[in-house]
């Protein structure tokens, strides 16, 4: 291993994580090329650096090549770094093909890694040094765009992110010096790091910068003001220049302004994607939305192009992925550059102050030169009377908690307005100029929890597609909506109202027939008190006998609203809901609506002892499965009654506070039966025995999730009497062990035969009984993590000591809880 400069990582950081997690896809035998993206200046080749003089690495292979390629790069060059590397003469010859089977030659016998930096454009990895021909080869692979590393057959993409603000001071407050501790100095420091958005080149040379302001206060919040207007600050032009550039390159206009769209919320805000999509639409960004006015698949397919610009705006870094997967995020300095850029373009003037604090509305003369306006999660307690906002095409005010009010004449200049987002404020009536908005297409009043009444103009909004008025008092009852059936151009209805309030069973079916009218409708969230109800709307809506039209969540049953979020809690993205609680026996419309849903959740449900009667075989498109305090059910699948495998595509199953099941699984697996599992949890089942009934382990090879809470009778996890013979790669990516409060467990396994290959984390809590972990010296290599009580820690039995000293460095004690 030839050693490079290589920048300081603190240890714990996320760089360190993200250079341990390569390191281990390093060590896998099924992984040959890992791909490390994000956008410029999260330290990409700080992390590389660090990899090329990793000790481990060096262990692993008998040659590291570090081989940047830049922006100007080509495959003569990068073929040339590699010979360099390896002593070849370069000059004997300048044929690429050639050149490649020179290197396959010599790397032929060895284990080399090559660390590719700064990808710009697509390379063919063996054209350049004959990859393929080289089995002991490993490459990872750096680049700002996730699809180049896609297009490389990376095996594995690990995303490197900003850092998180107690990183990004700390990395400021090395390199600023002692100077940061003078009085008056830390405050400023603050806010500078956060100016930064935790990109650590940006960091390094803002703090190169500030370290010569020394302790002179005046001179640092001058140069903080400097940089807030991006003046006079070095480093900042170099990761400017390439945002710029990534925005520049977007291929179509589109793209662009759904870009700058993002600006109007605040910065690391997580925006729900859908919502978002829903906004470009009515705005009209997404391209050929509306050129087919009878076509009744317009939103749907509206919305999967927006799923595309949105994908090539997280490709390109311009946009983040959120931990939520429901969801989107703009880093800081993206977003003051796309408030800067929307400052220059004539037609697309923002008003965006989010989060700001403000208790008074801006001036009349911001108002008229916006076309755009974001105040959302503010203190704001009034409006203007008027304003002169005919140009006006988005207004976001939601989450002003003192916003009681909205002038009477308030939306009279905003016959342009698309998109209108109240939700969440404290208005308990719009008034009657509401029907000026002609070009309305989202309206927005969810959560707001006072809102009790609409004016009866709101019929004449005949361009609204999106209106959603879950969590209001809004009474559907007394016809406070008028008929909804004249909506005609309305895609998206949300509403959600508690199925015991009184008179709602008496007009749900008038409701349920107007909402079945609506030819256009592709996005639908309904409580239906009963099974009937429901079977009036699916036999009578056109939408719904086209088939895969509709995206919807439904609640079926008599029950609260609290119900119908349950299956919003899971972090996926829109899928078909459906939330069947307080009901009895199987119903065929139950059945026909199963075969359309994704996410299940069967609540209190009676007549029932395992799923197959609620109709599996109509289950075949599951994702998600949720059954809580169903107290009949015994065991979820019985294998003997069934002739082929079940539950395919399910990813999730979580079952809750089911009092006499004994088995998720009774009888024969099928092949192809859960296969795709990736997350079981068990809570509160006191008669579970069996978690791994025979054969149930080998179709788990997906499996990355399992926690067991409040188990009473679980003695083992993996019982030795259900699982002989078990393979050691089963479980080959269970990643989190959760086992809490079950007090008879003796054993995860009865011995350490299992490698548990992506085994990362263990949280063990009052399991007193549980005295030996299923580790060795080998397996479990990627255990990072074991967090237990400190009694129960040294209580536990080693079969060698080399196995404690070795995981003890891991380990780490539970909190203890106040006492109340």
């Amino acid at each position: 291993m030839r050693k490079i400069h290589a920048p300081k990582i603190e240890d714990n950081s996320s760089l360190h994580k993200v250079v341990e997690d390569v390191v281990s896809f390093l060590d896998d035998k099924q992984i040959r090329i890992i791909g490390i993206w994000g956008r410029v200046g999260t330290g990409k080749t700080t992390i590389m650096q660090n990899l090329n003089n990793h000790k481990d690495i060096a262990k692993m292979f008998d040659i590291v090549i570090w081989a940047p390629v830049s922006k100007e790069g080509s495959l003569e060059k990068l073929q040339g770094a590699i010979m360099q590397r390896l002593k070849l003469n370069v000059e004997s010859t300048a044929d690429i093909k050639e050149n490649s089977w020179r290197i396959s030659e010599e790397l032929k016998g060895k284990k080399c890694l090559i660390l590719v930096d700064e990808i710009f454009d697509l390379i063919d990895l063996h054209k350049v040094m004959g990859i393929q021909g080289n089995l002991e080869s490993k490459v990872v692979l750096a680049s700002r765009l996730r699809d180049i590393c896609k297009d490389m057959d990376a095996d594995e993409l690990i995303n490197v992110k900003p850092l998180s603000d107690h990183e990004a001071f700390n990395m400021f407050k090395e390199k600023v010096g002692r100077s940061i501790y003078f009085p008056g100095i830390k405050p400023v420091a603050e806010l500078v790091v956060r100016e930064c958005g935790g990109l650590p080149l940006l960091i390094d040379r803002v703090a190169r910068t500030f370290r010569k302001k020394e302790r002179n206060v005046s001179l640092w919040r001058d140069a903080l003001n400097n940089l807030r207007r991006w003046e006079n600050t070095q480093g900042m032009d170099e990761v400017l220049d390439f945002l710029r550039f990534c925005y520049d390159n977007l291929d179509n206009d589109a793209k662009k302004v759904c870009f700058l769209y993002g600006a109007l919320y605040p910065e690391e805000y997580d925006i729900y994607i859908d919502y978002l999509l829903e906004c470009w639409r009515a705005e009209g960004f997404i391209p050929n939305a509306d050129e087919s006015i009878h076509d009744k698949n317009a939103f749907r397919d509206a919305r999967d192009k927006g799923h595309e610009i949105l994908d090539d705006l997280i490709n390109v870094s311009l946009l983040e992925s959120s931990e939520k997967r429901k969801c989107v995020k703009m880093n800081k300095v993206l977003r003051d550059m796309a408030l800067k850029i929307s400052s220059q373009i004539g037609d697309s003037k923002f008003l965006a102050k989010p989060c700001e604090g403000l208790e008074e509305p801006p001036n009349h003369e911001e108002w008229k030169k916006a076309s755009r306006i974001s105040l959302m999660d503010n203190e704001l307690c009034s409006l203007p009377e008027t304003v002169d906002c005919c140009d006006l095409l988005t207004l976001l005010l939601q989450r002003n908690k003192n916003l009681c009010v909205i002038p009477k004449l308030f939306f009279k200049s905003m016959s342009s307005l698309r998109v209108l987002d109240l939700h969440g404020t404290s208005i308990d009536s719009l008034p009657s100029s509401l029907s000026g908005l002609i070009s309305l297409k989202g309206l927005y009043l969810n959560s707001c929890s006072n809102l009790v009444e609409l004016p009866t103009q709101i019929e004449e909004l005949v361009q609204l597609e999106v209106l959603d008025i879950r969590g209001t008092k809004i009474s559907l009852v007394q016809n406070q909506l008028g008929n909804v059936s004249r909506f005609v151009s309305l895609e998206e209805f949300s509403v959600v109202i508690d199925s015991s309030k009184q008179l709602w069973d008496k007009i749900v079916e008038t409701i349920a027939t107007e909402v079945a009218s609506l030819e256009k409708l592709t996005s639908l969230q309904f409580c239906f008190p009963k099974v009937d109800c429901l079977e009036i709307f699916i036999t009578t809506s056109p939408v719904w006998k086209k088939g895969s039209c509709l995206t919807f969540q439904f609640a079926v049953g008599d029950h609260d609203s609290t119900y119908f979020q349950i299956l919003k809690s899971f972090d996926y993205p829109s899928y078909n809901c459906l939330t069947l609680v307080n009901n009895e026996g199987v119903n065929p419309v139950i059945s026909k609506v199963l075969m359309e849903t994704h996410a299940f959740a069967l609540i209190n449900h009676k007549g029932a002892s395992r799923l197959l009667e609620i109709g599996i075989e109509n289950m075949d498109n599951m994702l998600v499965c949720l059954i809580e305090r169903c107290d009949e059910i015994e065991t979820i699948i019985n294998g003997d009654v069934i002739t082929k495998g079940v539950l395919e595509c399910l990813e999730e199953l979580r079952i809750n506070n089911v009092p006499n099941m004994e088995s998720i699984w009774q009888g024969r697996v099928h092949p192809g039966s859960l296969t795709q599992l990736t997350t079981l949890t068990l809570t509160k089942c006191p008669k579970l025995k069996i978690i791994f009934s025979n054969g149930m382990i080998q179709q788990l090879p997906e499996l990355q999730h399992l926690g067991i809470e409040e188990c009473h009778q679980i003695e083992e996890i993996i019982m030795e009497s259900e699982n002989i013979g078990l393979e050691s790669s089963s479980l080959p990516r269970l990643k989190t062990l959760v086992l809490l409060d079950l007090p008879k467990l003796r054993s995860i396994l009865v011995n350490d035969s299992l490698k548990w290959p992506s085994l990362q984390s263990i949280k063990i809590s009052m399991c007193d009984r549980l005295k030996r972990l299923p580790f060795n010296i080998v397996n479990a290599t990627k255990l990072r993590f074991i967090e237990g009580q400190q009694t129960w820690w040294e209580e536990l039995v080693w079969e060698d000591d080399a196995v404690k000293q070795r995981l003890q460095p891991v380990f780490h004690p539970q909190r203890a809880h106040a006492s109340v």
